[in-house]
C-alpha cells in the first residue's frame, strides 16, 4: 500500500469510541452566534443589522476579496446583535447573533432527500455556485473552495484527490459521511471533476477504514461512476495533510511555498467538503451545517452530529452527558492538531470536525529536559524540516535563521513534539516562529509594493 515518503508517526487512533455511532441530526438551538471569520482570508462583512428578520440559508456575511467566503444564516429568526464576542480560543471576533423563530428556509433551496446526479453546468458556473454557497475546506484548513477550483492561467489540473484519510486520532465525522452519504460524495466528485476539467479522481482512504473502502468501491461499480477510484493507503499520521496525500497517491512532491498543489497538477478536497459541493450545486444549499464528532474516553455518550453552525460547544457537551468529573481538556479537533477550547459558550464553526474531551492525565506533559541531539524529531517530520533547530531559533528570536530554514513550511502536525524523548514543546515554539516569520515576510512585501 502507498504512503508518503518521509516522516510520520503511528499514534493510537482511538476511533473506537465514536466510529460506530451513526450520524444524528441535532435539534435546533434557540439562538446561534455566527462569526464573520470562519475561513482563511479576509473576514466577511455583516450585511444584516439588529432587528432584521432572516431565513435559513440567507446570506448574512458578504465575502471581501477573492480569498474570503460568504456566510449564511443556519436558522430563521431575528438578528439580536451584531457585535464582537470571544470565540473558542478566547479571541474576539465579529459575530451575528440570531434568535430562532421556527425554521423557514429560502425558497430556492431544494430540501428533498432524493439524489440528484445529472449536472450540466459549465466549470465557471460550478465555481460560482461553490463561491456563493460559502464553501471552505472542512478538513480543518478552512481554505475557500472556490479558490482551489479556480485553476490559474498557465497551469492545468490532471487529477482530483479526495481526502478520506481522517488520520487525526478520535475523529470519525468523515468516516461516517463515507459510510452513510457515499453517493452524495460520488456525485460531488463528478461535479468537482467537471469544475476542474479532469478525467481521473482518486479517493484516498487509510487501511484502518475497510468498511468505507469497500462501500465506496461497490457504489462506484453499481453507479457506473467513470474515472473515480479508491486507493487504500497505509495507516500513518499525518497522511491527511495535503502535501502528504498528494505524495502518497501520485508520488509527486509539492515544492515549498509559494508553490501550491496545482503546481504538480493536483487539486485536493476533503470528503465532507465534497458533500457540501454536491448540496450547493445540485440543491442550491449554502454551507450552514456539517457532521461534528463529540468524543472522548470518559464521556458518557459519544456522537456524530449533523448540526447547524453557531450552536455553542456547551450544547454538544450536554448532549454527550456533560463534562466528565475531574480535570479534563476540551479540544476543537483532535489531540494532534486541535486547539484548546477555553470558552464553551463559543459557537461551532465551519472548520470544526470534532470536539474531543481528554483527561489531564492523558495530556500531561513530562518534565522538560534538554535536547539530546537524537534527531527523532527530524526523522518524524513529514516536511523534512529540523524541528529542534526551528524551535531553538524561535526561543532565541533568531527569526532570520528560522526563515532561512523554512519554518513557514511547517504544517503544525505535532509529530516532532510527540516523538521528543526530552518532552520539549517543539511545536509550541515553532508556531511562534512561523507566525513571526510570516508577519515579517508580509511586512517586507508591503514595503516593497510601496516603492
Amino acid at each position: 500500500m502507498k504512503t508518503f515518503p518521509i516522516g510520520g508517526i503511528h499514534p493510537s487512533d482511538n476511533k473506537k469510541w465514536s466510529k460506530d455511532r451513526p450520524i444524528e441530526v441535532m435539534e435546533l438551538p434557540d439562538q446561534v452566534a455566527i462569526p464573520m471569520i470562519q475561513h482563511i482570508g479576509a473576514p466577511s462583512t455583516p450585511i444584516v443589522k439588529k432587528g432584521d428578520k432572516v431565513l435559513t440559508g440567507q446570506l448574512i456575511g458578504q465575502a471581501v476579496g477573492f480569498v474570503s467566503a460568504n456566510i449564511h444564516s443556519p436558522i430563521s429568526g431575528t438578528v439580536t446583535s451584531v457585535d464582537v464576542y470571544p470565540n473558542g480560543q478566547g479571541q474576539r471576533r465579529m459575530m451575528v447573533v440570531i434568535k430562532r423563530e421556527g425554521d423557514e428556509w429560502m425558497e430556492n433551496i431544494d430540501r428533498t432527500p432524493e439524489l440528484k446526479r445529472d449536472c450540466k453546468l459549465t466549470p465557471a458556473e460550478i465555481v460560482a455556485k461553490v463561491k456563493d454557497a460559502g464553501i471552505v475546506g472542512l478538513g480543518g484548513a478552512q481554505f475557500p473552495t472556490h479558490v482551489k477550483l479556480s485553476v490559474p492561467d498557465g497551469q492545468k489540473a490532471e487529477i482530483l484527490i479526495i481526502n478520506g484519510v481522517e488520520c487525526e486520532p478520535y475523529l470519525t465525522s468523515d468516516y461516517r459521511n463515507m459510510l452513510e452519504r457515499g453517493e452524495m460524495i460520488l456525485v460531488g466528485i463528478e461535479i468537482l471533476m467537471r469544475a476542474i476539467s479532469v478525467k481521473r479522481a482518486v479517493i484516498g482512504i487509510e487501511a484502518n477504514k475497510p468498511a468505507a473502502v469497500e462501500l465506496l468501491k461497490a457504489l462506484i461499480t453499481k453507479g457506473g461512476y467513470k474515472g473515480i477510484e479508491v486507493e487504500t493507503l497505509q495507516t500513518r499520521y499525518p497522511q491527511g495533510g495535503e502535501k502528504q496525500l498528494i505524495a502518497a497517491v501520485t508520488g509527486r512532491q509539492v515544492a515549498p511555498p509559494p508553490a501550491l498543489p496545482i503546481s504538480v497538477g493536483a487539486v485536493v478536497c476533503n470528503v465532507s467538503t465534497t458533500i457540501a459541493v454536491y448540496e450547493a450545486v445540485q440543491k442550491n444549499k449554502p454551507l450552514i451545517e456539517r457532521v461534528v464528532t463529540v468524543t472522548g474516553k470518559h464521556l458518557k455518550e459519544t456522537h456524530n452530529f449533523l448540526m447547524r453552525f453557531g450552536i455553542p460547544v456547551s450544547h454538544l457537551l450536554e448532549r454527550a452527558g456533560g463534562i466528565p468529573d475531574g480535570d479534563v481538556k476540551l479540544l476543537n479537533g483532535g489531540p494532534m492538531m486541535g486547539r484548546a477550547v477555553v470558552d464553551i459558550t463559543a459557537p461551532i464553526i465551519k472548520g470544526c470536525s470534532g470536539i474531543t474531551v481528554i483527561s489531564d492525565e492523558d495530556t500531561a506533559r513530562g518534565v522538560e529536559g534538554v535536547c539530546i541531539k537524537c534527531a527523532k524529531c527530524v526523522a518524524a517530520c513529514p516536511m523534512g524540516l529540523e524541528p529542534y533547530l526551528l524551535s531553538k531559533m524561535a526561543r532565541l528570536q533568531k527569526w532570520d535563521i528560522a526563515e532561512e530554514h523554512n519554518t513557514v513550511d511547517c504544517i503544525e502536525c505535532g509529530c516532532c513534539s510527540y516523538t521528543c524523548p526530552s518532552n520539549l514543546p517543539l511545536l509550541d515554539y515553532i508556531r511562534i516562529g512561523k507566525q513571526t516569520v510570516m508577519t515579517n515576510i508580509r511586512a517586507r512585501a508591503a514595503a516593497n509594493n510601496k516603492k
